[in-house]
């Protein structure tokens, strides 16, 4: 025969191979092969080799190695429609890090002198997403800088900080962040520099280390946010300007005598 020529294989060999039983395995195999092809038919296609394996067993009364179903699997050519494993991806290596200088201490005994800062999200229209940036001033509790974006990127902080910094006149703040990868990021660190200011970061997991900021987020989702629906970028904009100026110059609050943070400013300036 030609296929035992091209094969290189005798032909009492072949009608050998031809006559023999299968092995017990090997049926075993050809029954599980039938039984993932009408269990995978019945699901559409929505099982991995886990969950193949699992409901064998379960109606079967067997205890087949997930293993062995997902090589019968790749034999049949099938896999799951859903749940594909996602890409890995290596994790940025942050390329400044600081201590937590501010270490909880929240008070501060003149403008300028300790600020916090983080980003927050909010969502509008249907689900789209947008991130305020904002610097807040640990003296008075005051807003003195923020930007809303619709993406949460190195711009938006580093604008943020650029607004803040422009308003200084001599002072040389201390700037607490977290340690997202904005505010680890080295042209962060430049402008920094370049303002000859202190960088102090929170420690791992430890979001009350920034707690002054996560108050001010929780206080303007509570009174605001919440409060309203937004179906544009702008809608959401206006609201925001409108709150952050309503905070700073006539929310009154009691630890500030009863003045809001702008007057508390002004008339200890």
């Amino acid at each position: 025969m030609m296929l035992c020529d091209i094969a290189e294989i005798s032909r009492s060999a072949y009608y050998k191979w031809l006559k023999r039983e299968p092995s017990k395995r090997e049926r075993e195999s050809e029954k599980l092969i039938k039984e993932i092809t009408t269990l995978f038919e019945k699901v559409k296609g929505i099982y991995g080799y886990r969950r193949v394996t699992i409901t064998l067993n379960r109606r079967l009364g067997t205890s087949y190695n997930h293993k062995r179903i997902y090589r019968l699997m790749r034999v049949l050519g099938i896999q799951s429609i859903i749940r594909r494993k996602k890409s890995r991806y290596k994790k940025a290596i942050p390329n400044h890090i600081t201590q937590n200088l501010l270490n909880r201490e929240f008070q501060a005994e003149k403008p300028n002198e300790k600020w916090v800062t983080d980003v927050t999200e909010f969502k509008f229209g249907k689900a789209t997403k947008a991130y305020l940036s904002a610097i807040r001033d640990l003296f008075d509790g005051a807003i003195i800088s923020y930007v809303l974006g619709l993406k949460n990127n190195n711009q938006l902080v580093f604008k943020t900080l650029d607004q803040a910094t422009a308003m200084l006149n001599g002072e040389q703040p201390l700037l607490h962040s977290d340690r997202g990868f904005q505010y680890t990021h080295l042209e962060f660190k430049r402008k920094i520099d370049k303002a000859k200011m202190t960088h102090s970061m929170s420690r791992v997991g430890r979001c009350i280390d920034n707690g002054p900021i996560e108050s001010f987020w929780g206080t303007l989702k509570c009174e605001k946010y919440y409060l309203e629906k937004y179906e544009t970028f702008e809608d959401l904009k206006e609201a925001i300007d409108e709150y952050i100026h309503f905070y700073n110059h006539d929310r009154y609050q009691k630890r500030l005598n009863g003045l809001s943070p702008l007057e508390y400013r002004a008339k200890t300036a």
